[in-house]
C-alpha cells in the first residue's frame, strides 16, 4: 500500500503523512520525486525512516519513530507547523481510519470504546487544510467488518474529506459518482460488491474527488 501511495503523489507535492501506515510512503518515495514531507512536530523535508548511525532522538515523524532528513530540511515551532496544515498549503496529507463513508467522511481518532486512547492529533486539522486526502487502511476489521460503510459509526474527524482510500484488497475514489474501484488486489469487483454495504461502481479513467461535488 506505501508503494502504491508514493507512487501516486505527484512530483514536487507538500505531504503530511499520518501516523501508523501513512508513515511508511516515506521508505518508497523516489529520491528524485521532488516531494516534500511536512510533520505537524514542526519539520519540513523530512526523509526516510533511519536505522541505526542514522538515528538522531531528536528527529521523529507523528509516530514518533526516528526519520532522516533531507538537503534543506528546516524546523520551526509546533504553532507554524499547523498554521501550514490550517492555512492549505499542504497539496496531501495522507491518513490512517477506522471508517470511512461513501461521502468521503472520516472516523479515525477514537473508536468509542470506553477503554479506548483517543488520538486525535493532528487529523482534524489535516482533514480540512489539505488539498487532497488519501487515507490507508486495512479494508476489514479483525472482526471481518468492513472499514469502507455507508455511514460512519466512530466520532468523527471530518465531514466529505476524502478523496482516495487505499486498502490491501482495492483502492477507491470518492466523489460525485460514490463509489469508485480503482483496482482491486485479489478480488473482484463482484466480491468487493458483495462484502460491502456501499454501491460501487468501476474506474473509467476520469478522475473524481471533491471538485466535483
Amino acid at each position: 500500500m506505501a508503494a502504491l501511495v508514493a507512487s501516486d503523489i505527484p512530483r514536487g507535492a507538500f505531504v503530511n503523512l499520518g501516523i501508523g501506515l501513512p508513515t511508511l510512503v516515506a521508505d518508497h518515495l523516489a529520491a528524485d520525486s521532488g516531494v516534500v514531507l511536512h510533520t505537524e512536530n514542526g519539520m519540513l523535508n523530512m526523509g526516510p525512516a533511519a536505522h541505526g548511525e542514522q538515528i538522531d532522538p531528536d528527529l521523529t515523524n507523528a509516530g514518533k519513530a526516528p526519520v532522516t532528513e533531507l538537503p534543506g530540511a528546516s524546523y520551526f515551532h509546533h504553532a507554524d507547523s499547523f498554521a501550514m496544515m490550517r492555512g492549505g498549503h499542504l497539496d496531501i496529507c495522507v491518513l490512517g481510519g477506522f471508517q470511512v463513508s461513501a461521502a468521503g467522511d472520516l472516523a479515525n481518532w477514537h473508536t468509542g470504546e470506553p477503554d479506548a486512547i483517543p488520538a486525535v492529533g493532528g487529523a482534524m486539522d489535516l482533514a480540512i487544510g489539505a488539498r487532497s486526502v488519501f487515507v490507508m487502511m486495512t479494508l476489514f476489521a479483525k472482526s471481518g467488518e468492513p472499514k469502507l460503510v455507508p455511514r460512519c459509526t466512530y466520532p468523527l474527524t471530518g465531514l466529505a474529506c476524502v478523496d482516495r482510500v487505499y486498502t490491501d484488497h482495492a483502492v477507491f475514489d470518492l466523489g460525485a459518482r460514490g463509489v469508485v474501484v480503482r483496482e482491486t488486489f485479489g478480488m473482484g469487483i463482484d466480491e468487493l460488491a458483495g462484502r460491502l454495504e456501499v454501491p460501487l461502481s468501476g474506474f473509467t479513467g476520469a478522475e473524481p474527488g471533491r471538485d466535483e461535488a
